[in-house]
């Protein structure tokens, strides 16, 4: 009974699908209000964008008809599906076998390597010829002294138009390295305690006339051994500030001053015959007497920008007062 009973159901469920295909063939439905929405906006877009919906829809069917469990998409195809949806404003929509976000990083990676590639650097200067390479070498050889400034010089008499970080590239390796001994900041830390430095602040008054202050500053304690004013700084007067700042035999072993004019010969005798050297500061190097430009500039800012100087006895005064504040008060 129960084999006679499964046989009819089967039958009946056969004869009733066999009448459903039958009836629709025949009578088809009437299109539903989202057709016909679909229909109408189908109507009002170009044929262009219908053809790129059309192929977006075929390319993710020919991926899934792949005889595979899971269908992995290819290269060709992420660059087929991203071009694709650029061409179709409802690709959401129209997009089933992937994330729309997916898509959008793989817009994103795309736009990456295009600008990767189109911003490579290309092959960059052409090498300079073997001859020009000599001849630089050459140049430097037989002149010592030069640097890749005067080299670039003497190339553009000759109508060699070279670049300087060119000429330094060429002449690397050729020169022999610079004897490296003692630093001058190591020389300053290991002998500050015996040595003095020394330098004129110019000082313009109420009524535009100069004035020169005269400073002589202890490196270790950073201590204003001596001061003194004066209108006309000159050798001679130069030199009498360093002989009141060393009495009772208390002199530094070396003295650190610039390049001026003002320290001249009668200067250097007086430090030689008390027995101290003096180094000069290169050029253009404030940094070689940093300790001393740092006051300097202290007493500017602290002191000389807040009065108007009056004659060479009241800067004198208003210093005297400074300085002691700086020596006794002033944390350092």
């Amino acid at each position: 009974m129960a084999v006679r009973e499964r046989c009819r159901r089967r039958l009946i469920d056969f004869v009733g699908g066999v009448w459903q295909g039958i009836a629709t063939h025949l009578w088809p439905r009437p299109p539903s209000a989202t057709h016909t929405a679909g229909t109408g906006a189908d109507l009002l877009r170009s044929r262009s964008r219908l053809l790129a919906e059309n192929a977006l829809l075929r390319q993710q069917l020919l991926v899934l008809r792949r005889r595979v469990k899971r269908p992995a998409l290819t290269t060709t195809d992420r660059a087929l599906l991203v071009v694709l949806t650029g061409r179709v404003r409802a690709w959401r929509q129209a997009l089933r076998i992937v994330r729309p976000a997916t898509l959008l990083r793989w817009r994103r990676a795309g736009l990456r390597a295009f600008w990767r590639c189109k911003s490579r650097p290309g092959p960059g200067r052409p090498p300079l010829p073997a001859a020009t390479v000599a001849l630089i070498r050459t140049m430097a050889d037989e002149n010592p002294l030069w640097g890749a400034e005067r080299i670039r010089g003497e190339l553009g008499k000759l109508g060699l138009r070279v670049a300087k970080r060119t000429i330094q590239t060429s002449l690397r390796g050729t020169h022999a390295p610079r004897p490296r001994g003692q630093t001058w900041a190591t020389f300053l830390r290991n002998h500050a305690h015996e040595i003095w430095t020394c330098d004129f602040l110019p000082v313009t008054e109420l009524l535009f006339r100069p004035l020169s202050a005269f400073f002589v500053i202890e490196l270790a304690t950073r201590r204003v051994v001596h001061f003194g004013v004066t209108r006309h700084p000159t050798d001679a007067g130069v030199a009498q500030p360093p002989r009141e700042a060393t009495p009772f035999d208390q002199r530094p072993r070396y003295l650190i001053c610039d390049n001026d004019g003002k320290f001249g010969v009668a200067f250097a005798q007086l430090a030689a015959a008390s027995g101290i050297t003096i180094l000069r500061a290169p050029y253009r190097a404030p940094r070689a007497n940093a300790v001393c430009e740092r006051f300097l500039g202290s007493v500017r800012r602290e002191c000389l920008d807040h009065l108007l100087i009056l004659g060479e006895r009241q800067l004198s005064r208003m210093l005297r007062e400074y300085v002691a504040y700086f020596n006794r008060d002033r944390p350092h």
